[in-house]
């Protein structure tokens, strides 16, 4: 382990782009669907392991979606996201921000209050436990209708503590920002924030939909920005966040070399570029695990580091004072 490795593994952290459903390990699928007697087309571990190749985007939510089947109770959403919490617990992250997927479990049958309930116990368990600050952001599944959105929104409304933000996530190529821009405004004039995956698969063009339609207040992912200077620019200009996920974009073969992942670039433009595991489960790990993958493959500094570790701080939807304290403990461990 080189000196930089150790220095990123203890390095205090936040992740902004995280699906919960994502961080569903083979194991604890299997034990799930023991329990609530649901089969899946897999023998063992391995056989789940070796599922996970991926060549698009959609390669991925085939299993993804299949993966979910296994969560029904409150109790499976509790196991779920404690594990995740443990987890990053070990890598030093202090601060989660986390998407959730409703749709993906109403429509099988699953209440609304069953999904949030079991989330946000343990969330508040992770917290009194390990510390561990977070917030929750509720995703709508772009391949469907913004009538189902809307449904889903209000769904929410009853929850409103437990959710700082809505986001749009799933399929992104043929499914616009544009599609969304009644229920963004809706769910904005009902005090969320929002966010919106653009910009992975899709053209720039949806990165100006989700800035100017959806008013986003974080764009996740984003990469495709590269392509349009004059959209670095208002990016750049603006402050607007990057939440980019370094694995994921090669597993899901945005990114066909580590050593040509465009983070480097983003900080060099001067975007806000911040570093996150997306789906930890299935692209092969963790914040801690991104991070020491581009410092690997793109030679990244010290002070690399700390500013994206920085990003991911000053872009979380935390107050002013939880970002200083936050901010206070990476300056102090990183002088």
């Amino acid at each position: 382990m080189t000196e930089l490795d150790s220095f990123i593994r203890k390095m205090p952290k936040a992740e902004l782009h995280l699906h919960i459903e994502g961080s569903l390990e083979p194991e604890l699928m299997f034990a799930l669907a023991g329990r609530n007697n649901v089969e899946i087309p897999f023998k063992n571990v391995d056989e789940v392991r070796a599922a996970y190749q991926f060549s698009n985007l959609q390669d991925f939510l085939d299993i993804y979606y299949q993966g979910m089947s296994v969560l029904k109770s409150e109790q499976d959403f509790y196991d779920l996201t404690l594990a995740y919490i443990s987890r990053i617990h070990d890598q030093n992250v202090i601060h989660a921000e986390i998407f959730f997927d409703p749709q993906g479990h109403t429509d099988r049958g699953v209440p609304f209050a069953t999904v949030i309930n079991g989330i946000s116990r343990a969330l508040d368990d992770g917290h009194k436990k390990y510390g561990i600050t977070s917030k929750l952001i509720m995703c709508f599944l772009r391949h469907l209708s913004e009538e189902a959105a809307f449904e889903t929104l209000d769904q929410a409304l009853p929850y409103r503590d437990h959710i700082i933000a809505v986001g749009l996530d799933s399929s992104e190529v043929g499914f616009p920002p544009s599609k969304f821009e009644q229920v963004f405004e809706k769910a904005k004039s009902e005090g969320f924030l929002a966010v919106a995956h653009a910009g992975e698969e899709g053209p720039p063009e949806y990165v100006y939909e989700a800035l100017d339609l959806l008013k986003i207040d974080r764009l996740d992912h984003g990469n495709r920005s590269l392509e349009d200077d004059v959209l670095v620019k208002r990016l750049v200009e603006s402050g607007m966040a990057l939440t980019v996920c370094p694995l994921s974009n090669f597993k899901l073969a945005g990114v066909t070399d580590m050593r040509t992942h465009p983070i480097k670039r983003m900080l060099e433009l001067g975007l806000k570029a911040t570093v996150n595991s997306d789906d930890p489960a299935y692209f092969g790990g963790y914040v801690n695990e991104n991070y020491l993958a581009i410092a690997k493959s793109l030679d990244l500094t010290k002070e690399n580091i700390l500013t994206l570790a920085r990003n991911g701080f000053e872009a979380s939807f935390c107050t002013a004072d939880e970002k200083q304290a936050m901010l206070a403990k990476l300056d102090a461990y990183g002088s």
